[in-house]
């Protein structure tokens, strides 16, 4: 007879409750359920941040409003919802008709700068005369965000190179050396001159280390002037630098574009501070798909800007994926030889049950506790600590005495350290005690029974409890805005300047940055596709880190499945 999830025979309700089959169906609804809860945030947050990176066609009209004069508009269409006619009146819309829903849209007008907003709701039936110009043209700006116009001319050390049908092609030209220039700064300005600073800082710090170890110039000359010649070669390499950036700047600083507002007044737009532009009406499917994943590129892999509103999030997503790789070293070695010790070693009985109990009850503790413990032990006590012992030379400025990546992946380790025990010790207790037996009985010691038997057969285990640890840990945010996390850190933790790999600095991170962007944010409307988009990411670096664990978990399984059996 052929297996069923119905019990065979049943004479009533008892029996099939007995049967075990309702709790097979009610966990499999469970997960169902999970499953759909899970799917359904991913599509949410696709589906409000990333049309954000579409190039939305622009729209030139009229809106007039009853009793003022028309005014001219050219924007790019948000969204559109209906809303009732007393609730715009509410909001002191002066509407005279006596239909009950108006459709209203949210616009993005740009030209911040001009104009004091971004966007502005509009009510469709005011907003007449609508077409799309082809010339119409969006400029994305280092600053105030996007500009909306129409390119009539490019002017060059004050002269007028194009104008007319020319200009968008001249315009093409000027933007690709601008690129170049904007590149060769960059490299300048966060590369090279970046590493002439952290080295005079270090002549500074080694000058002050001498100073407290009580030598002077008169008994340490040597060594001072060994400092003298270092400082100088830096100075040279930066004056040299210096000569470089304040031409490449005079180069970018050369070119600026003549653009038309859509109310005909004429703006300078200095070429120095326009990244990109680009003209969405001109544009097919085919070229807006691959503008799309350009954009998404851009989102993915340069710093942000404006408040964190433009630009991208490499650094909060380098910071969290650094933060959890330190805390998951941390935390592993830690919570495998504190399960070792109460499943292998100590004796079973109030104690060790206690110990147990405790270890469960951390797991409930709220994060901002940990937090705060972090806060307390770790910066204000260990970290100043090391200061006054390693770092005299730098106080009274602190270097680890101050919130940053080291002290935020500890306090996460301590969050989740009970995830790991607990996780680490079921699957101690799943390993058969012949095993053990036939190990000690080859002549083993216990310690090489467990290194060489037990812990290998343990090790899908222990990666679970990798998992649950990275899956909580990625997603914090409480404790860290006490212990490193910042709303723009000046520079990664890890970089080309030894020793290379900066525990000290604090770090960006990408819960941190959904609650800063979404919260903190001046311009509303602007930030809020961008919380989204950064939700939407969060949620897959969680995924790529657990997936990442959970196939050498697998294959971990594969391996020691035959012993288990």
């Amino acid at each position: 007879m052929p297996k069923t999830l119905v019990s065979q025979g049943t004479e009533g309700v008892h029996a099939y409750i007995k049967s075990g089959a309702p709790y097979v169906w009610v966990t499999a609804a469970a997960i169902s359920m999970a499953f759909i809860i899970t799917l359904s945030l991913l599509i949410l947050t696709a589906s409000r941040g990333l049309p954000h990176f579409w190039p939305a066609d622009l729209v030139q009209g009229s809106y007039q409003e009853p009793g003022n004069t028309a005014e001219p508009l050219l924007v790019e269409i948000r969204s559109a919802e209906e809303v009732t006619t007393a609730r715009l009146q509410s909001a002191g819309v002066k509407i005279d008709d006596s239909k009950p829903l108006h459709d209203r849209i949210l616009v993005k007008v740009a030209n911040r700068d001009l104009l004091g907003a971004d966007f502005r709701y509009l009510l469709s039936d005011w907003f007449t005369a609508r077409t799309s110009p082809e010339d119409a043209t969006v400029f994305e700006r280092v600053e105030w965000g996007n500009f909306h116009g129409f390119l009539v001319g490019l002017v060059e050390d004050g002269k007028s190179v194009a104008s007319g049908a020319d200009t968008w092609a001249a315009f093409n030209k000027s933007i690709a050396r601008a690129d170049e220039l904007r590149g060769k700064l960059h490299d300048i300005e966060k590369g090279r001159i970046r590493s002439i600073n952290y080295a005079i800082e270090r002549v500074r710090l080694d000058e002050r280390r001498l100073q407290l170890q009580g030598h002077t110039r008169e008994n340490a000359a040597a060594d001072y002037a060994a400092l003298d010649v270092r400082r100088k070669e830096q100075e040279a390499l930066y004056e040299g630098l210096r000569g470089e950036l304040d031409s490449i700047k005079k180069e970018l600083a050369r070119d600026s574009l003549v653009v038309k507002t859509v109310d005909g007044t004429e703006v300078k737009l200095p070429l120095a501070k326009v990244l990109e532009a680009y003209r969405p009406n001109q544009m097919n499917v085919i070229v807006k798909i691959g503008f799309f994943f350009k954009k998404i590129w851009e989102f993915v892999s340069e710093d942000p800007r404006e408040a964190n509103t433009e630009g991208g999030i490499f650094p909060a997503i380098f910071g969290t994926v650094m933060m959890v790789l330190l805390m998951s070293v941390v935390v592993m070695p830690f919570g495998v030889l504190a399960a070792l010790y109460l499943r292998e070693y100590a004796k079973q009985g109030f104690v060790t049950q206690a110990i147990r109990i405790a270890v469960n009850n951390l797991a409930g503790v709220p994060s901002i506790v940990y937090g705060m413990f972090g806060l307390g032990f770790f910066v204000y006590f260990v970290g100043a600590n090391i200061d006054r012992a390693f770092y005299a030379e730098s106080l009274p400025s602190p270097t680890f005495g101050t919130p940053g990546i080291l002290w935020s992946s500890l306090t996460l380790a301590l969050l989740t350290l009970p995830v790991v025990i607990v996780a680490t010790e079921e699957g101690l207790a799943r390993i058969p005690r012949s095993l053990r037996e036939a190990s000690l009985a080859l002549g083993a010691t216990k310690a090489e029974t467990l290194w060489r038997v037990v812990l290998p057969m343990a090790s899908p285990a222990m990666m679970t409890g990798l998992i649950l640890a990275i899956a909580r840990a990625a997603g914090e945010v409480a404790p860290l805005m006490l212990v490193g996390v910042v709303k723009l850190a000046p520079s990664l933790p890890l970089d080309g300047d030894a020793p290379f790999l900066h525990l000290e600095r604090k770090f960006m991170h990408l819960g941190f940055h959904i609650y800063d962007v979404g919260f903190q944010s001046p311009n509303v409307e602007a930030a809020r596709p961008l919380v989204y988009a950064t939700a939407f990411l969060l949620v897959l670096v969680i995924l790529a880190l657990n997936l990442s664990a959970i196939s050498i978990r697998n294959r971990l399984r594969e391996r020691y499945k035959a012993l288990e059996g």
